[in-house]
């Protein structure tokens, strides 16, 4: 038996039921993707355009240019700060709109929702890995069911791909690590794939490479203290490192594509990560009520904004898995330490565990202590919520292991407020729809008791429905008759977000005194810093994201 098939079947839940149930929850899975894959395709259209995403387009235009120019054309490596980014969902964003149906920001859209789908698979592949086809399906449904996640893949080019690749890479490393110490080459090269995909979206993606060694370390220590023959060691670990060498190669080869600045010298991508740590950018954030400079953010900031933006059922599931493992702990030092080996298959789960774990802690605790720059919430660590969700989904499973276990009536009313949860959550999600990222759970009052305290729609997504809404307004003000003039309309938000989005009747203007209508969005209370009589407003449970401002009666009186 191989070792990647005997660490498959070692990872099957405690107390599923039977075989029938894991097939029940394998199919869920598969037919949840699908629909979401089906949702994606029928609602891309509907998400606006963020306040990065013009930049970033032209990014990937200019890293297409280098490549059809021949390296001649370097222009995208002096573009604003953006070569310290990787260009792969720009670059290939970039290509497909040579041949898209679609507008340009339309296909962005549909690309970042279809990757978005990519994660939800990566978080269900790694749940299913770590604990069996229940766990698998928990943590595709909490990811699917986090708005934070599920909003920003449509129009978040960097840090919902980045998520994506991570979980990918997670998934493959847990692999890699359950097949010590000599994994399939074909497990490494995907490794080393999705570890370059990642490296070409975001330089954070060298986390992965501690992230390993930790599971190296904890494996030959293991077996140090069962065999005490240090030569053996030496020898497995100079075997396995040989076996890993395909993984760094393909990483830096992938890399090297989408992010060829990251290449260009071998200390490029250390210069990244420095400046990305301190990036000095004077942008004020809200958290708790207070406004803070994104480079001064106290020490509680994420920890503040994931505990209020994860859904409840996640923060839950988070808090059974830890309780676990507490109550794990303290009988594993009641009956003494043990260690992992590559001959006790239940002791490597531990370690893939203790993996997941640190990639799902160690950023947040990272940043509690070295306060990197930080602004709009929680987009910029997005990619620990797919692991936090696969930790929420085996809490969650070994409780209701336990409940069935305890009484089996137990564990069905457990599943049936599982199921209430759920369908509340999206119910939620359909209500914010397509504003999804601007959710927040119940701990602070939801969407509502978040107003003012913290950031909403930072990114401008509701610009476009108040620029539809106020040509519809103004369609229906001219009722019958052809429209024969064009509105000048003034934009407090990004640009692009609502003149994108304009018919051929109105028309972008920067001068405010000119300006018909105007459409701002309430971030920094945007719309309250220009008079006009506001008759349209878009709101999300009763709180105003974007209005639309009428302003002609302003320019007659000054005429």
């Amino acid at each position: 038996m191989s070792n990647e098939s005997s660490s498959r079947g070692a990872f099957r839940p405690p107390a599923v039921g039977n075989r029938q149930w894991g097939v029940v929850f394998h199919d869920l899975a598969r037919l949840v993707l699908l629909g979401v894959a089906i949702m994606v395709v029928l609602t891309f259209e509907d998400y606006g355009i963020t306040n990065d995403e013009e930049v970033q387009n032209v990014y990937g235009i200019k890293l297409l240019a280098f490549y059809t120019s021949f390296f001649q054309d370097m222009s995208a490596f002096n573009y604003l700060d953006l070569f310290r980014y990787g260009g792969f969902f720009d670059l290939i964003a970039a290509v497909i709109n040579l041949v898209s149906p679609f507008g340009e920001y339309e296909t962005r859209h549909l690309l970042g929702g279809l990757i978005g789908v990519v994660g939800l698979a990566g978080a269900w592949r790694l749940g299913r890995h770590l604990g069996g086809e229940r766990v698998g399906f928990l943590a595709l449904l909490l990811l699917l069911l986090t708005p934070a996640y599920y909003g920003h893949s449509f129009n978040n080019p960097k840090d919902a791909p980045f998520a994506t690749a991570m979980v990918w890479t997670l998934f493959y490393l847990c692999r890699v690590v359950a097949a010590l110490p000599s994994p399939p080459v074909k497990l490494v090269v995907k490794l080393g794939l999705t570890l370059g995909i990642a490296l070409g979206l975001r330089v954070a993606a060298v986390l992965v490479g501690p992230y390993l060694a930790i599971g190296v370390f904890l494996f030959f220590w293991g077996l140090w203290r069962e065999t005490h023959e240090f030569s053996l060691v030496l020898r497995r670990f100079g075997g396995l490192v040989r076996r890993l060498l395909p993984a760094g190669l393909v990483a830096y080869l992938v890399m090297g594509v989408f992010w060829p600045w990251g290449v260009m010298s071998p200390f490029n991508p250390f210069e990244a990560l420095r400046d990305f740590s301190k990036l000095p950018i004077n942008i004020d954030t809200l958290v708790a009520g207070i406004w803070v400079k994104a480079t001064q953010v106290p020490r509680d900031y994420l920890p503040d904004y994931l505990v209020v933006n994860l859904p409840e059922i996640v923060l839950f599931g988070v808090l059974c898995a830890g309780l676990t493992a507490l109550i794990w702990g303290i009988g594993r030092i009641q009956r003494g330490p043990r260690f992992p080996s590559g001959t006790n298959i239940g002791e490597m789960r531990r370690v893939q565990m203790i993996i997941l774990a640190v990639a799902a802690f160690f950023p947040i605790v990272f940043f509690i202590f070295y306060k990197p720059t930080a602004y709009n919430g929680i987009r910029h660590f997005l990619f620990v919520v797919p692991p936090l969700a696969v930790i929420a989904a085996i809490g969650i499973d070994r409780l209701w292991t336990v409940l069935t276990r305890t009484n089996e009536r137990f564990g069905r009313l457990f599943a049936a407020l599982l199921t209430v949860v759920f369908v509340a959550q999206t119910w939620v999600m359909a209500q914010l729809h397509p504003d999804e990222y601007v959710y927040y759970n119940q701990l602070t009052g939801g969407v509502k008791g978040a107003q003012g305290a913290y950031e909403l729609d930072y990114w401008g997504n509701s610009l476009v429905e108040a620029t539809k809404d106020l040509a519809e307004y103004i369609a229906m003000e001219n009722g019958d008759k052809p429209i024969t003039r064009v509105y000048k309309v003034a934009v407090c938000g990004h640009r692009l977000s609502a003149a994108y989005f304009f018919p051929e009747y109105m028309e972008f203007t920067k001068k405010l005194e000119d300006a018909d209508f105007l459409v701002a969005f309430t971030q920094a209370n945007c719309h309250r810093h220009f008079e006009g009589r506001q008759i349209i407003s878009v709101e999300r449970f009763g709180v105003a994201l974007s209005v639309v401002k009428d302003r002609r009666y302003l320019k007659n009186k000054n005429n």
